[in-house]
């Protein structure tokens, strides 16, 4: 039996990424991140000027305060919203989310993570008592970072007497970029080598089940 490989370059798979489209990115601070992958963007997004308009969606800081993973991302025009749980580590991204160029909604990391299995389920979003009474409580800021951020993602719900926050999530992730170690060429992934397993499986999941792409950096093909 014959099996077509699943092996593409970076470059390839920064060609998979649609304008508007929703990118899931994985890893925290440098743990898990696929560098190669978020560096084969921008050179695309240098040399054509797309894709643009991206979502981001990601847990935790993806950067190492300079100009690492995420900061990649940021040109003007390159991504246009960003749900996440974290930017501190890309500054780059920080400065055009302050001068009001990238609507930024700042949710809580697990809040996240549970969404991005909540999305693989099929549901439209994530219901959690986590966050009431904060920032992130529609009620007084809905997670919402600043002016850019026109859309209620945040909904304040009562079930049986008790509140709840229902945290809107993207239909669709249209890529998935993540990181492991050793790949085979049907796409099997291996993770011996990484510090951190975190939310790659629910990132990958998500992706996979509302049919999108998932493309994982690795050290070794098998």
């Amino acid at each position: 039996m014959t099996t077509t490989s699943k092996v593409i370059t970076a470059a390839a798979a920064a060609a998979l990424v649609p304008d508007r489209g929703v990118v899931g990115a994985s890893g925290f601070v440098g743990a898990r991140v696929a560098e190669a992958l978020w560096v084969a963007l921008e050179e695309r997004w240098k040399a054509e000027a797309h894709p643009g308009g991206l979502t981001l969606l990601f847990c935790a800081g993806i950067g190492d305060g300079k100009g690492r993973g995420l900061n990649h991302l940021a040109h003007d025009g390159l991504v246009d919203r960003i749900i996440g749980g974290h930017v501190g580590l890309t500054p780059a991204l920080g400065k055009r989310i302050l001068a009001g160029e990238i609507a930024f909604y700042n949710f809580p990391q697990g809040v996240i993570s549970q969404m991005l299995r909540d999305v693989a389920a099929g549901l439209s979003g994530t219901l959690h008592h986590v966050g009431l009474g904060t920032y992130v409580d529609p009620r007084v800021s809905g997670g919402k970072a600043n002016a850019r951020c026109t859309d209620d993602l945040v909904i304040l719900q009562e079930i049986h007497g008790e509140e709840y926050l229902y945290f809107r999530a993207p239909r669709r992730i249209d890529v998935a970029f993540i990181r492991g170690t050793t790949a085979d060429e049907k796409g099997n992934l291996t993770l011996e080598d990484e510090a951190l397993f975190l939310e790659h499986l629910p990132m990958a999941m998500a992706a996979h089940n509302t049919g999108g792409k998932v493309v994982a950096q690795v050290k070794r093909v098998a």
